[in-house]
């Protein structure tokens, strides 16, 4: 019983926080789309991609530049306007776009 609890707990602790929605974060992600691309595929070489990226990295960047924790001269300033639902929206957008990584032949 005590193995079964402790194995419940420590999923219920590594579980992800609930999912944003893609489609809306699809739609905030208009805003982004200058410099990461809407299809996450950066458009200015100092912009990462963000097409792919797993979600909860994605979360705490967001997160890390809107409390300023995590600096950048735009994305200071443009993560101020993100509430938390935007957040989480934007990540399950970014990361649910399938990319391909071919390596180098």
């Amino acid at each position: 019983m005590t193995r079964s609890l402790a194995l419940l707990l420590l999923l219920a602790a590594t579980a992800p926080a609930a999912a944003g929605d893609a489609k809306a974060g699809r739609a905030k992600a208009v805003g982004c789309q200058a410099c990461h691309g809407l299809d996450g595929l950066s458009k200015l070489p100092d912009a990462p991609n963000l097409a792919g990226q797993v979600e909860p990295y994605l979360v705490k960047a967001l997160t890390e530049f809107r409390n300023g924790t995590r600096k950048n001269e735009v994305m200071s300033v443009a993560a101020q306007e993100l509430s938390d639902a935007d957040i989480a929206n934007l990540a399950a957008y970014y990361s649910g776009i399938q990319i391909e990584v071919i390596p180098p032949g």
